[in-house]
């Protein structure tokens, strides 16, 4: 289990807000503490999911899948949205460029009792997903991003299934679309919006811009507003809520090797000050938890520890480990192996501080970003780029 520290290690949190945010409404789901976890393929499987759950409290996205694979029923697809009996809400994200195919795949979703939330993602910056005009760059397009939502509510309003957009600024500073497409999805019927501050062609580097989120906050009026980028703290979540007024945070990167961060946030939404701080022993701990949930999600001991090598400096940045311990680590095959390294570990270390804290996970520098040719000519849809999208899903993997 994640550590849970008593009072004496408490950190004060930040006096930026002063009471307890109420519960999020996602159409029918109450998110009690109003934080979400960002799909991040990847890191957000089924074994991660449940070791943030086990942290704290909030709702837990799985992994992007895209609705190509959903409809043509991929061993893969089906993989990312296989959830645990007692996961509740099942909170699944689509990635889609064609309004049909899209509507198809939620319909499975809802039809065949597989999801209790669908998020729709607009926000994904990675090249392969962009240059096909998906991703964080589609909502240029305005009639096809309201056609895919409008599809998507369609077909998951039957069962009552709530839909969310998730989504950037836009493509770059030039070409921005936040508030044009979060008031689109507002009037399409979904439940809730989400922006992540960065344009596609910031991808994850400099820092996230909150301004933008508190615009689209005082847009967006009928529905939940969320915030992304740039928590890396629960005091972070404290002041994105109180400089942009959203009902809610979005937590990515931040939790990368810190899944007791949920903890963190839990209390500080409960306007408590207590914080968990683990020394070494106790991370080691999370580690081994960690290791032995993956075996369990993907039934290959040897799969399940390869996934796992991508943890490791996550969990272990700021402790004082050594770099040939640190390269094992990065190497492990088997849980034998990783047991062995662990107990090579100072479990009486102490939590290191800051060094420990602030950013993770991939940053960069801004990219120009990758668009199919002549895509930025005109935000209307051409009968060439409707051809072309009808195929761009067969080219996106991970789903």
């Amino acid at each position: 289990m994640p550590p849970v520290l008593d009072d004496a290690d408490a950190r004060p949190a930040a006096p930026t807000v002063g009471a307890a945010l109420p519960p999020l409404h996602i159409g029918p789901i109450v998110v009690d503490t109003p934080v979400v976890l960002a799909p991040m393929a990847g890191v957000t499987n089924a074994a991660f999911r449940r070791l943030c759950r086990e942290s704290g409290a909030g709702l837990y996205v799985a992994e992007m899948v895209t609705s190509r694979a959903l409809v043509e029923r991929s061993p893969e697809s089906f993989r990312i949205i296989d959830f645990a009996p007692d996961e509740r809400p099942r909170s699944v994200q689509v990635y889609g460029v064609d309004p049909t195919t899209v509507g198809a795949a939620v319909r499975m979703l809802v039809e065949e009792d597989r999801a209790d939330h669908v998020d729709l993602n607009f926000g994904c910056p990675v090249p392969k997903v962009t240059r096909r005009g998906g991703g964080a760059v589609l909502p240029w397009k305005r009639d096809l991003f309201s056609s895919i939502v409008q599809a998507a509510v369609a077909a998951a309003a039957p069962a009552g299934v709530p839909v969310t957009v998730k989504m950037r600024k836009g493509v770059d500073d030039d070409h921005l679309t936040y508030l044009e497409a979060g008031l689109r999805a507002q009037d399409a019927g979904v439940a809730a919006v989400a922006l992540h501050g960065r344009t596609a062609a910031d991808y994850y580097s400099g820092t996230a811009d909150w301004d933008a989120i508190a615009a689209l906050k005082a847009a967006v009026t009928d529905i939940p507003v969320l915030g992304n980028g740039d928590i890396w703290s629960a005091e972070d979540a404290l002041e994105m809520v109180a400089r942009t007024g959203v009902d809610g945070v979005v937590v990515g990167r931040g939790c990368q090797g810190r899944p007791w961060l949920f903890a963190d946030l839990a209390a500080a939404f409960s306007g408590s000050d207590v914080r968990v701080r683990p020394g070494l022993g106790e991370v080691a701990a999370v580690v081994r938890r960690h290791a032995e949930l993956m075996v369990d999600t993907f039934g290959d001991e040897s799969k399940a520890l390869r996934e796992m090598r991508k943890h490791m400096a996550w969990y272990f940045k700021g402790y004082v480990v050594g770099g040939e311990l640190r390269a094992r680590l990065a190497m492990v095959s088997t849980t034998a192996e990783l047991d062995d390294l662990l107990a090579l570990l100072d479990h009486d270390q102490p939590y290191p501080g800051a060094a420990a804290e602030g950013q993770r996970g991939r940053a960069g520098s801004p990219k120009r970003p990758h668009v199919p040719d002549g895509w930025l000519d005109s935000r209307e849809l051409s009968e060439d780029f409707r051809r072309t999208l009808r195929e761009a899903e067969l080219s996106v993997s991970g789903g």
